[in-house]
């Protein structure tokens, strides 16, 4: 029999029985599924070959790095909430007022009690929430820290909680492997090349997914949920859909994992911000000079400003502020740099130093955030994104759901890829 041109399907002595519009709509479905007909025209293709290069790639280093995203991603979901997870381990270290009335004790008085001890320990620095029921976290010279009662000055601990310890194990396996001594190394260096692996997947798999046919049903199904899909084809729309959906947030997530891995991907972050990238230098300006300067400098016997006078006014400086964290220098020479924290501790942009004079008690000098270069900025800002907590609360939860996103994807594209080469010929 003649083929008949537009009545003909795949058999060309045979008639068609379905209607043109309902073979374009099966076109869109297959490509949807991931099943595509092998073109008789290779030539009508001409990115065939790229895309099939690109696929094996991508299959290849997914399968490589599998094992270390799949540790990423769900380390990844516990860490998102860490900082939540740390206060609420802390939450028997509140305390009330011994009597009604009694406010807390002055910074002052508060270091004379930590340090007067039996150890006589030097303290190097004291963080203070807006809240007085919370604890005063002291930092004492040897890296040390201890929570303190702020109306008895009583030290109620050290914060080594089950639940810190078991978030700090967490923390060794993301970033280490959880190995040890000389062998973090090894750890570290597998973490980051899985996570530019991870970052070759993300831009590869959005280009794969890109539908090749430009209508409205195979855009509809490349970026849904589809029910009543089985095997390859259900994975197949999870993979991708999930995939695609996560792109923005993973692709925020992945690279900043590189800029915190590899120097050259922090200096690409000064070079597109127009810095020159530093090497070894501190983000922050050059402090005040009378750190080095001698004419400056305050006389030995001079009389020193109280430090909670300088913690008042740097509070008064900025009214919103929630922590209060004051440095003490090793010399009186020294300005007493007081930070303050106006957000949850992971915002950069709610964050600056207060330099004072230690004999004066005047504010000498703004530091911190808001003087660091654009580069600087920037990446203090892809530092708390990788987790979200930039954004607080909604950006950890983005943070948390792309990470248990990525782990479904890592699944159905192990179980793709077992179908491709020992599951069965027949599709589903």
């Amino acid at each position: 029999m003649p083929d008949n041109g537009a009545n003909s399907c795949v058999e060309p002595t045979l008639p068609c029985p379905l209607p043109a519009r309902c073979l374009a709509a099966l076109g869109a479905e297959r490509i949807a599924t991931g099943y595509q007909r092998r073109s008789p025209r290779p030539e009508t293709r001409p990115d065939m070959s790229l895309r099939k290069a690109i696929f094996w790639v991508h299959l290849a280093v997914g399968v490589t790095a599998a094992v270390v995203i799949l540790m990423l991603a769900v380390t990844g979901v516990i860490l998102a909430y860490e900082a939540q997870l740390n206060r609420w381990a802390l939450r028997d270290y509140r305390a009330d007022p011994p009597g009604p009335g009694v406010a807390p004790l002055g910074l002052d008085a508060l270091i004379a009690r930590v340090a007067g001890g039996q150890s006589a320990d030097v303290v190097t620095s004291v963080a203070l929430r807006r809240d007085p029921l919370e604890p005063a976290v002291v930092e004492i010279d040897g890296g040390a820290t201890v929570f303190v009662d702020r109306f008895t000055g009583e030290r109620l601990g050290d914060g080594n909680t089950r639940t810190r310890r078991f978030l700090r194990s967490v923390m060794v396996w993301h970033r280490w492997l959880a190995l040890e001594g000389e062998y973090r190394i090894v750890g570290r260096t597998v973490v980051a090349v899985a996570n530019l692996g991870f970052l070759f997947l993300l831009f590869s798999g959005v280009y794969l997914w890109w539908p090749s046919i430009r209508s409205r049903a195979a855009w509809r199904h490349a970026l849904w949920f589809r029910r009543r899909l089985r095997g390859r084809s259900r994975d197949f729309n999870w993979h991708t859909v999930i995939g695609f959906w996560s792109a923005i947030p993973l692709a925020v997530i992945v690279f900043s994992g590189a800029t915190i891995s590899y120097q050259w991907a922090a200096d690409l972050v000064h070079r597109l911000a127009g810095d020159t990238p530093p090497f070894q230098q501190s983000p922050r300006q050059r402090q005040s000079d009378a750190r080095d300067n001698p004419s400056v400098a305050l006389e030995p016997a001079a009389p020193l400003v109280e430090l909670q006078m300088l913690a008042t006014k740097a509070g008064i400086e900025t009214p919103g502020w929630r922590t209060l964290t004051v440095d003490i220098p090793e010399s009186i020479h020294h300005p007493v740099v007081v930070a303050v924290d106006r957000g949850n501790g992971r915002q950069p942009s709610k964050s600056e130093d207060l330099l004072f004079d230690r004999a004066t008690g005047e504010l000498v000098e703004r530091s911190g955030y808001p003087t660091f270069t654009p580069g600087f900025k920037i990446r203090r800002w892809l530092r708390f994104a990788h987790t979200g907590e930039v954004y607080g609360v909604v950006g950890q939860s983005i943070a948390g759901g792309v990470s248990l996103g990525v782990a479904v994807m890592v699944w159905t594209g192990l179980a793709m890829s077992w179908r491709r080469f020992f599951g069965s010929r027949r599709r589903t």
